[in-house]
């Protein structure tokens, strides 16, 4: 497993601009963790919602705890290879870029 991302500079300041939303944005996610989902799952379908979407900054994010949770290059691009049937090719190249983003940013790192 991956040593966990620091959050990305400009939530951090947003957070700090507005800490009652950062407290919000906490009890969200502590909420979607109770439940059977294992960790794992949840950041798949968290990561899937995203892309489908289209949402940028959250595939970002998503492709970060992805990884950051010990998923594989692999495993990601099969979410990508899953959405043409339901958001069209030309918004499924767009993720594909998006997810290559964070993976060469990675690689490089």
């Amino acid at each position: 497993m991956g040593a966990k991302s620091e959050p990305p500079a400009k939530y951090q300041g947003f957070i700090a601009r507005f800490p009652k939303l950062g407290q919000a944005w906490a009890l969200c996610a502590e909420a979607g963790k109770e439940g059977p989902l294992s960790e794992r799952t949840a950041r798949l379908l968290k990561l899937a919602m995203s892309m489908a979407a289209l949402r940028e900054g959250a595939v970002h994010s998503g492709v970060r705890k992805a990884l950051d949770l010990g998923m594989n290059r692999e495993e990601i691009e099969q979410i990508v290879s899953l959405l043409p049937g339901t958001i069209g090719f030309p918004a499924t190249a767009a993720v594909y870029t998006w997810v290559q983003d964070v993976l060469a940013k990675r690689k490089k790192g």
